[in-house]
């Protein structure tokens, strides 16, 4: 059974960062209108950088197993609190779906933080206890 257990992690560590990875592609490509957007809903530019650090780099380090537990801690709180930013006003009605995604995300990450990377990942290879 454990066999599975890693390879049903290795899946959900595919899966999660897929938005991430493509959404901070998107604000590398993206950059100008990303930082309009963010300093229109009262985030400081200066943090798109960070940003797309954690969703791209961040993702690729959860597809790859690398300091998983801290990413998937730092991940869950940020997309908490981009829901609690951005996804706030529910008389846009996209945005209860878009919180409510957040929120999912979050307990998906969480889940990830607490269970570890699995066997099929470079923490394993490396043998740290992130």
């Amino acid at each position: 059974m454990k066999k599975f257990e890693d390879v049903g992690i290795l899946v959900a560590r595919i899966l999660m960062p897929i938005l991430f990875i493509v959404a901070g592609w998107g604000k590398i490509t993206g950059y100008a209108g990303t930082q309009q957007y963010m300093e229109a809903m009262g985030v400081p530019g200066f943090f798109l950088p960070l940003t797309i650090l954690l969703e791209f780099g961040g993702g690729l380090a959860i597809i790859f197993g690398f300091l998983t537990r801290t990413t998937a801690i730092i991940t869950a709180l940020f997309t908490l609190m981009t829901a609690f930013i951005f996804h706030i006003d529910f008389s846009q009605a996209p945005n209860s779906i878009m919180f409510m995604k957040n929120l999912t995300i979050t307990g998906g990450f969480l889940l990830l933080a607490i269970t570890g990377p699995g066997a099929f990942s470079l923490d394993r290879v490396l043998n740290k206890k992130w």
